[in-house]
């Protein structure tokens, strides 16, 4: 079971974003940047593209409507999206917002407060539609 499956049942918290059926955003808790968040399918797959074309449709879908609701909330030029996988094996999509190259790049980190992340994913969930 993977880290993102205890997130998903709840055996660990989060500061969630939206959630529907299938899938579940949340504020990454090491962010590169202040609204970084993580879009994952409640399905336990290990490679994005293992997943069938309607999930993967669906994983975009759901990705591009909390990008939007990212880009309302936290001033940026634009959210950017990473797939990368190796750090767990459960799908994920990093939604990030950028103002420079270095905030994809996984190597600069923001710190933010418990206060701030909830603040934060509560900002993000009420601009989500």
């Amino acid at each position: 079971m993977s880290i993102f499956t205890k997130i998903i049942t709840g055996e660990i918290p989060s500061y969630k974003v939206a959630e529907d059926d299938n899938f579940i955003a949340f504020l990454d808790i090491n962010p590169n940047a202040k609204g970084h968040t993580l879009v994952v399918p409640k399905k336990e797959e290990d490679k994005i593209f293992d997943l069938s074309k309607e999930e993967y449709k669906n994983l975009m879908d759901f990705s591009f409507r909390i990008a939007k609701a990212i880009e309302k909330t936290v001033p940026c030029k634009r959210v950017g999206m990473s797939v990368i996988g190796l750090e767990v094996p459960h799908v994920h999509v990093h939604l990030i917002p950028l103002n420079e190259m270095a905030d994809i790049q996984f190597t600069k980190k923001v710190k933010l407060t418990n206060d701030e992340f909830v603040s934060l994913a509560k900002s993000i969930s009420n601009n989500f539609i």
